[in-house]
């Protein structure tokens, strides 16, 4: 007859149960993963699957009793590793979503907001579009493969353990917000800087030509210029979306 003992009920279940938390954390705060449109049956699905398929590339699990007030905090730590890591991708998509923000205010497009059901609030036009963008540069760069790669690796960085707030010290995810300006900043500047310069040519011919309306001839200006400059450096968007992605994820690593 063909028996068993919990330690090796435990044994067989340690290395799945973990990862598999660690994962639905994963998928809880990712970009474009936690989408609504997404069913829960298809994010416990792959889950599973991700924490089958690492199996070969991480380290050894230590065993913990599932009774034990030590199965508690380690479940704690994987979620809220696997949410740090969501949110660093996240991050960057902000960045993305913020250089939107300052490209629209300075076009004057900031008052056409509408609902964005995939995030349950309103979003501005450019904001919107470059989030969008965002998503598409993520899916074409297999960035749901980065973060699968990160997520692995931070087994070797952050092993589990009982206690869940030790890595916080490693990563600190509370500096994290200045990567946010840093990028919209980045992405926004020449765009800002091409739109500095129509306001300023506009404010010429304002002071030389005064009976010129220049209401009315600098609000279509402005927004052509801004959307030549959106179209020109929407090639080059990918670049720093890929470092600040790569830097953040690094983290775990």
């Amino acid at each position: 007859m063909f028996t068993f003992s919990e330690a090796q009920v435990l044994g067989w279940i340690s290395p799945l149960i973990w990862p598999f938390f660690r994962v639905l954390g994963l998928f809880t705060a990712a970009p474009v993963l936690s989408m609504r449109v997404i069913p829960r049956r298809v994010r416990l699905s792959l889950a599973l699957l991700i924490a089958i398929c690492c199996q070969a590339s991480m380290p050894e699990i230590p065993v913990i009793p599932l009774d034990s007030p030590q199965a508690l905090g380690a479940v704690a730590q994987q979620v809220l590793i696997g949410l740090t890591l969501g949110f660093a991708a996240r991050v960057v998509f902000a960045g993305l979503e913020f250089a939107g923000e300052l490209v629209g205010l300075q076009m004057g497009l900031n008052f056409a907001q509408f609902f964005d059901p995939t995030t349950g609030g309103n979003a501005t036009a450019i904001s919107r579009f470059y989030g969008t963008m965002a998503t598409w540069i993520f899916v074409v760069m297999d960035g749901h493969l980065l973060l699968t790669a990160a997520l692995t690796d931070s087994f070797h960085a952050f092993p589990v353990s009982p206690n869940p707030l030790s890595f916080l010290s490693a990563v600190q995810p509370q500096t994290w917000g200045t990567e946010v300006f840093r990028l919209g900043l980045w992405i926004a500047l020449p765009i800002m800087a091409m739109l500095l310069l129509v306001n300023l040519i506009m404010g010429l011919m304002a002071r030389v030509a005064p009976q010129m309306n220049i209401f009315a001839v600098g609000f279509p200006m402005t927004i052509g210029v801004g959307l030549v400059g959106m179209w020109l450096t929407l090639p080059l968007m990918q670049a720093p979306f890929t470092m600040a992605l790569e830097r953040l994820l690094g983290l775990f690593r």
